[in-house]
């Protein structure tokens, strides 16, 4: 995947034939360690939320995200490298849970640049649980960023600050600009 310093970027997967890739509440938080430990130092994290069969990231790449790993066959970025560890180290720890083999995940994650809509894939990505009918509330999904934005959350991935900063995002308008309905056609532009 390649990223340039200070874009914004939509990074997605799902489960392999589309299958569940969190299958108790353990399996989400033990995932989101993976995420403060492997993605975290590499980007800045501005919103996610975990479904039961994917998962969704708005990150803004800064100068770690770019850097060269160089100790891997092929040369590639932190960020990259990071994604890889994430989802290798908890597909082992799920098949072990699980007793699988074979993949968990889809061959590739996306990473798609969403400069010109990082404010619809922001509200797209805590809206997801809502739309799959997971909670009738964005509030009541325990496994998205929303709650990082309202501080009900033991959970700090968000770089919030930079949030703020960089998308039209009003901390005093933020749970109604959230739940703001997003077209089909702007929802596409995020894939």
């Amino acid at each position: 995947m390649q990223f340039n310093e200070g874009s914004f970027y939509h990074i997605y997967n799902r489960g392999n034939n589309k299958q569940r890739i969190f299958f108790s509440t353990n399996n989400y938080r033990f995932f989101l360690n993976k995420v403060e430990r492997y993605i975290s130092p590499n980007c800045d994290i501005l919103s996610w939320a975990l479904m039961p069969n994917h998962f969704h990231f708005l990150v803004r790449a800064n100068e770690k995200t770019i850097e060269l790993i160089k100790h891997t066959p092929i040369e590639i970025n932190a960020l990259t490298e990071g994604i890889r560890l994430l989802l290798s180290s908890y597909t082992k720890a799920i098949q072990k849970q699980e007793k699988l083999s074979g993949n968990l995940f889809q061959q590739k994650t996306k990473a798609k640049c969403v400069d010109d809509y990082c404010t619809i894939a922001f509200h797209y990505i805590h809206q997801n649980p809502l739309k799959a009918r997971l909670a009738k509330k964005l509030e009541a999904w325990e496994f998205s960023s929303f709650r990082e934005y309202l501080s009900k959350s033991d959970c700090s991935l968000c770089a919030t600050e930079i949030a703020y900063e960089y998308l039209d995002i009003e901390p005093a308008n933020f749970v109604a600009d959230s739940y703001k309905v997003i077209s089909d056609d702007l929802a596409r532009e995020l894939f």
